[in-house]
């Protein structure tokens, strides 16, 4: 459920295998979150991709809570492939453009940014990366991930801690589906607006390579990021991926009936 009813023009969603994704590209996006930033602050979006898309498929609880997101963008360029189908306009909104976007759009509006995941090596590789290239953004804190189930003394004391440095942007790396999980549990309690990034810190920091442009442009991406990870990702793209095609393929045909 969205945090706040003064939202205005909450974008549509497509149906992707029964999970309901945002009809967004890249302008639309941060056009929306824009004309109503004071309204989407204690919200989340969710940066979806194929995986998260069939966790949700599969998981009820997961796909409550990307439904419930104030946005579920199509980082995943399949999602906005299948979407195109219904909604032209539709394109890919991947994490790592939308935070370079969002420090873009920090030279014009203050944005104060908290970044919250990962590792301190990797948020000291990103942090070093922001005061060189984006040096106007307005970081206003950072901590890393614990890598475990926080008691709830623990997350009552990490509200408190992102609070008290009044954040617009929450950044959230703490892989799927835990970090929108978090996000979703945060909501209303955390005051800035919650975005689930993933890998996007390391990527942006250049601590991981990112697949060149025309490989994503012919949707080749998860290739180049298993040949660079095949023993963390084997799983993932062998299962999701060819569950993924089997389920869109299994959706255009009931639609065709």
């Amino acid at each position: 459920m969205i945090h706040c009813k003064k939202i205005k023009n909450i974008p549509a969603r497509v149906n992707i295998i029964g999970v309901p994704i945002s009809v967004v590209n890249m302008e639309s996006c941060i056009s929306f979150l824009l004309s109503n930033w004071d309204a989407v602050h204690g919200n989340y979006v969710c940066v979806s991709n194929v995986h998260t898309t069939v966790m949700a498929h599969d998981d009820p609880q997961y796909y409550k809570v990307q439904a419930e997101s104030l946005l579920s963008v199509p980082d995943g360029k399949p999602l906005s492939v299948i979407g195109r189908k219904k909604f032209p306009q539709m394109n890919r909104v991947t994490g790592p453009d939308l935070m370079r976007r969002l420090f873009e759009e920090s030279k014009e509006k203050k944005i104060r940014h908290y970044f919250y995941g990962t590792t301190q090596e990797n948020i000291n590789a990103l942090l070093e990366k922001i005061q060189k290239e984006y040096p106007w953004v307005e970081v206003v804190g950072c901590e890393p991930s614990v890598f475990r189930p926080l008691s709830e003394e623990e997350e009552n004391a990490l509200i408190a801690r992102i609070n008290q440095t009044n954040p617009d942007i929450v950044w959230v790396a703490l892989g799927a589906p835990r970090q929108e999980e978090f996000c979703y549990k945060m909501q209303g309690k955390i005051n800035g607006l919650m975005i689930g990034v993933g890998g996007a810190f390391n990527v942006v920091s250049g601590v991981i390579d990112e697949a060149p442009q025309w490989v994503q442009d012919i949707s080749m991406e998860w290739f180049y990021r298993f040949m660079k990870e095949p023993k963390r990702l084997f799983r993932r793209y062998l299962v999701t991926n060819s569950k993924f095609i089997w389920l869109s393929l299994l959706n255009e045909h009931t639609k065709i009936r």
